[in-house]
């Protein structure tokens, strides 16, 4: 089995990574592989809305200059989904938030596998952030870790992430989560068919 985590921070090894790691280190003490994928110091242009993914057969964003086909590409081999991102004004960081209105609204094949959200700041804004995460999640039929609070971690770096023993609980205890729901996801596809996805009916409002 295999996660795909999804560093949104500037920073390569700060405080997101370390949160990411925390996950990874239960997630592979349970033989699951993680691959952790550095987009947060990209440039990564915004979604357009032009809908020529919604309209090509491989459902891929019309532009191709930087890592996002290449990521959509690799959900279809991947069991669950780690999105975390640093706080920018109790929002997603900027280059983190294009990449995932491009990813999600391409199509990635993300549907009914599991999907965890984290949030890495000094102060405030973290379950702002969070909540605005787990949009993506619901609206493309991912399944969410259960937690036992929300999925934040508080430092201004690597060292000061570590001495957030509530944070660091909440990142170890994720990992097992996300590992126990995958397992259990897998076995169960032997004995319970999926749900349908039936075609989505839009309500347009016109004077």
């Amino acid at each position: 089995m295999k996660v795909l985590a999804i560093n949104g921070s500037p920073h390569k090894n700060g405080c997101t990574y370390t949160a990411i790691r925390l996950m990874a280190e239960q997630l592979e003490k349970e033989g699951i592989e993680v691959e952790i994928l550095h987009v947060g110091n990209q440039i990564i242009r915004g979604c357009t809305a032009c809908n020529s993914c919604s309209r090509s057969a491989d459902k891929k964003c019309i532009f191709n200059d930087d890592i996002v086909n290449e990521v959509i590409e690799k959900t279809k081999e991947i069991d669950g989904i780690i999105i975390g991102s640093p706080v920018y004004y109790s929002g997603i960081a900027g280059t983190m938030k294009s990449f995932l209105d491009r990813l999600f609204y391409s199509g990635a094949h993300l549907q009914y596998k599991v999907g965890t959200a984290l949030v890495s700041l000094r102060r405030s804004g973290g379950v702002d952030t969070f909540h605005q995460m787990n949009n993506y999640f619901n609206l493309a039929n991912v399944i969410t870790t259960p937690s036992h609070y929300w999925n934040v971690i508080h430092g201004s770096n690597a060292d000061e992430v570590m001495q957030d023993r509530e944070g660091v609980q909440i990142m170890q205890t994720l990992g097992q989560k996300m590992a126990w729901l995958m397992k259990s996801l897998e076995y169960s596809r032997e004995h319970v068919a999926l749900p349908q996805i039936e075609k989505r009916v839009w309500t347009n409002f016109i004077r």
